[in-house]
């Protein structure tokens, strides 16, 4: 619970920005460092279709001076191959009669994950996987078009990856930090944003142990590929100027 009474910054995005296994994450430090009040609004595997759900969580991000929009991936959104989760967007519901003409040799019934989806489609065949690639970009574009309407006037996007925009996205990778999503998709977004702001960072991306974050040694190993304590400060120091500068 927040006191949003005052002046405040909204952060909308996925896994990270909620902070999983990060005792401080970026919203919060960037609290510190601004003394601008953070309502972090990062929800688990959340994309845009979690806010397009959420009309009270859109009521939120829309009063704020600041809203920041983590970019996520491209797979997590319902379209016209499949249907996601409302609230958990990597969770693959059902595939649409579409997708079962396009891929007739695919079994569907043991996958529950995106990306376990399009991993799938991929290995089976990378020509008709284009085509699924193709709708899912236009649709992510679409939809986040959508998603920053409802944001207040100051619009902040931010590219959390381990390398910088990549010029195509056509493949699927497991260590991807956004799938599919590429710099021509950016481009198209940000004539309706402020800034966008890229965070490569210089640290390890596998969350640090010790008292700074906390998470079970049964989970350590899906700790291992979030960003750490380190990675969230590099972030808050990048968008805390930002902030600043627009509040």
């Amino acid at each position: 619970m927040r006191d949003l009474s005052q002046p405040y910054v909204a952060m909308l995005g996925g896994t990270t920005t909620f902070g999983k296994f990060v005792a401080t994450p970026y919203p919060a430090l960037v609290e510190a460092a601004t003394g601008l009040t953070v309502a972090n609004l990062g929800g688990l595997n959340a994309g845009p279709d979690f806010y397009l759900s959420d009309r009270s969580t859109l009521d939120v991000a829309a009063r704020a001076r600041v809203a920041v929009l983590q970019i996520t991936g491209a797979e997590a959104q319902s379209n016209r191959f499949y249907t996601v989760h409302n609230r958990r967007n990597d969770r693959f519901l059902a595939a649409s009669p579409e997708l079962c003409a396009l891929f007739p040799d695919v079994d569907f019934t043991e996958i529950h994950f995106t990306r376990h989806l399009l991993s799938v489609l991929q290995r089976t065949d990378p020509a008709r996987f284009q085509i699924v690639v193709a709708a899912l970009q236009a649709n992510w574009v679409a939809r986040m078009r959508q998603l920053l309407v409802h944001l207040p006037p100051r619009r902040v996007l931010l590219w959390l990856a381990e390398t910088p925009p990549p010029k195509v996205a056509a493949t699927v990778t497991a260590t991807d930090a956004a799938p599919l999503v590429d710099a021509e998709m950016l481009a198209a977004l940000c004539r309706s944003v402020t800034q966008l702001v890229e965070v490569v960072p210089n640290t390890p991306s596998v969350a640090e142990g010790g008292d700074r974050t906390h998470f079970s040694e049964a989970d350590a190993l899906r700790a291992s590929g979030l960003p750490g304590t380190a990675v969230h400060a590099e972030v808050a120091d990048r968008l805390g100027p930002v902030i600043s500068a627009l509040v």
